[in-house]
This record gives structure tokens, C-alpha cells and sequence, in this order.
């Protein structure tokens, strides 16, 4: 398991959406991880509603900040389909199977995948489209921005850049 184990584990929670569990688990997310310091601390202090209101703005209505790694490299062709599914066969590699609710490219579910196998090969692959959603992030001036940072600071620098 990789040093940054923590980290990609707290990062994949506080990009979820922010419901009850995930606010229930701030102050060990606090703790686990201090390179989180930044946005634990301003969701720790902002109302639920307005926690998750902010949440849909930057990631839910427009593609601008997608979390979907596949969407940075494919959009929505015809390729992201097979994308996926070599998603899914890097998980089996590893023994796992993704069930979950969303796209097995979702950020939050790679970073998991991450911190539980220890394999950056996603997140290395997908390095520029991190960068990508990272820069976006900043210019729109949301905490989400420092998750980002941290995430990004574990991983080898990105070489050129993602498409869409």
C-alpha cells in the first residue's frame, strides 16, 4: 500500500457528495489527512445545504469539472465506452469487482481503489486530466481545489493535456 494510502481515501470522501456520512467523518478526515486541512476545515463551518448546494454547482451541472477521469481524454464518444471497461478490468486485476452507483471512472471510486491496492497506475494514466480538473477548480475558486492540490502532489508531473 502506498505511503499515500490516507490520503487517497480521505480525498475520495470529501469529493463524494456530501451527505450526513461524509460530514459525520470531517474530523477524522481532519485528523488522517492535514494536506485536507484547508477544505475539511471550510466544510467542518459551512451549513449542510449550502455544503451540498456548492457540491451540484461545481461538479453535478456542468462537465467543466467533471469527475469522470474518461471524460477528460474521450468526452462522450463512442471510445469512453471500452474506456470504462478497461476501468473495470483493472479493478478485477486487483480482485475487486465495482458495483457501485457511479461510472467505475469516477474520481472518488479510483481514489479508493487507490488507497485500498496501492496501484497509482489510474491516477498516474489520468495525471493530466487531474491537472486539468485541478486548474479549472482554482479559477472557479472552490475549496474542492485543495483536494486537488493534494492529490496531485503525490503523482509524477503531468505531461501534456487532456483533451476536452
Amino acid at each position: 500500500m502506498p505511503s499515500d494510502a490516507v490520503l487517497y481515501q480521505a480525498a475520495a470522501l470529501c469529493l463524494t457528495y456530501p451527505d450526513e456520512d461524509v460530514l459525520d467523518r470531517l474530523p477524522l478526515l481532519r485528523q488522517a489527512a492535514p494536506q485536507l486541512r484547508a477544505f475539511t476545515d471550510h466544510a467542518a463551518v459551512t451549513p449542510p445545504g449550502e455544503l451540498a448546494a456548492h457540491y451540484v454547482r461545481v461538479f453535478d451541472l456542468k462537465n467543466r469539472h467533471s469527475l469522470y477521469l474518461s471524460w477528460w481524454h474521450d468526452g462522450d464518444t463512442r471510445r469512453r465506452g471500452m474506456t470504462l471497461v478497461r476501468f473495470k478490468e483493472v479493478y478485477r486485476r486487483h480482485g475487486l469487482e465495482f458495483s457501485g452507483e457511479e461510472l467505475p471512472d469516477f474520481l472518488p471510486a479510483v481514489l479508493e481503489f487507490t488507497a485500498r491496492t496501492g496501484d497509482t497506475s489510474l491516477l498516474t494514466e489520468y495525471r493530466d486530466a487531474l491537472e486539468q480538473l485541478r486548474a479549472r477548480l482554482t479559477a472557479y475558486g472552490t475549496p474542492y481545489a485543495g483536494v486537488l492540490d493534494a492529490v496531485c502532489a503525490t503523482l509524477p508531473a503531468a505531461s501534456t493535456g487532456a483533451r476536452p
